[in-house]
């Protein structure tokens, strides 16, 4: 489990993340989102010991990551694809790390081969594609089988072959009982990945939920009710929005409502003595909820009728 509490990062007169208080728990995989320049690099940092907090604190499993007796054997991270010697091989740089920490050397195979790099294990780094950098930079987060991982935008630069692998060993690894704290700005891909989200904006917390509630509060997220008889609309919206519902028509034999999930609607819709034929849950998608939560805290905006509007 990753406990932060209160953590706060000031650079100068810029607040990076302003007191941070949240639990991401073992056995899920948590999305980590925000827009640029929300805080969600120097947060991971600050986790694995890489910044130090102006305030508050970031713990593993209930002790700050400098305090951990083997890190590497409780925490891995992966937060710069390219943090690695160009001129090594993607053999020797995971045998560098696992001297280092006191790892047995049959650990590197296994970890290349985990991750696909098997066959480019003694080709240098500098020659790889970024790819291949993610792939060999979660070999490393995983060299020491640790309980904790910590992932910042894993997918850059994966095909979509490799995006749904890293998708698929993630989950797996939560499965095992593994915490997983995964950054992307790949919304489709986090609806598909993530069990709980954090999302921050502007080094705040702006919420901390399963995924399907986040979604689940949108606007955007309503009930479509279609009916045989057109005649019948007038009476379901006035029921409806006695109810307390947002009625719109959206055709000539539809409703669009908002305020109640399914089974509410229903049931209304039933007491009115309406029949129908259509009703189903209109959802938004993980991007429409995220970008309603986030509307207020993106750093670089573009102003509504593009450059032109600006000169």
């Amino acid at each position: 489990m990753i406990t932060l509490r209160g953590l706060t990062k000031r650079y100068g007169e810029t607040l990076a993340v302003d007191d941070l208080t949240l639990e991401i728990a073992a056995g899920k995989v948590t999305g980590f989102l925000g827009p640029n320049g929300a805080g969600k690099s120097t947060t991971m940092r600050m986790i694995v010991g890489l910044d130090h907090p102006s305030a508050g604190e970031a713990l593993i499993d209930g002790r700050p990551y400098g305090a951990l007796r083997n890190p590497i054997r409780e925490v891995g991270a992966l937060l710069d694809a390219k943090a690695l010697h160009p001129g090594r091989t993607a053999h020797n740089h995971l045998l560098a790390m696992a001297h280092t920490h006191g790892l047995p050397a049959k650990r590197v195979a296994e970890v290349l081969d985990t991750v696909g790099l098997a066959t480019v294990a003694h080709r240098r780094a500098g020659g790889f594609s970024l790819g291949m950098f993610q792939r060999l930079g979660i070999a490393g987060a995983l060299l020491g089988d640790p309980r904790v991982l910590i992932f910042d935008e894993p997918v850059n630069g994966l095909d979509p072959d490799g995006v749904r692998w890293v998708r698929e060993l993630v989950r797996s690894l939560a499965a095992e009982g593994r915490t997983i704290f995964i950054s992307s700005h790949l919304m489709s891909e986090m609806q598909l990945t993530a069990d709980q989200l954090v999302i921050i904006g502007r080094g705040r917390l702006i919420a901390d939920a399963p995924i399907a509630e986040l979604i689940a509060r949108s606007s955007l997220t309503a009930v479509q009710v279609r009916v045989p008889d057109p005649d019948h609309l007038a009476t379901l919206r006035e029921g409806l929005a006695r109810a307390g519902m947002a009625v719109r028509e959206a055709a000539e034999d539809q409703l669009v409502v908002r305020g109640g999930d399914l089974a509410r609607v229903g049931d209304l819709v039933h007491q009115l003595g309406v029949r129908v034929h259509e009703l189903r849950m209109l959802e938004a998608s993980l991007e429409e909820a995220y970008m309603e939560l986030t509307a207020a805290s993106v750093e670089f905006g573009v102003a509504a009728g593009g450059p032109e509007a600006r000169a």
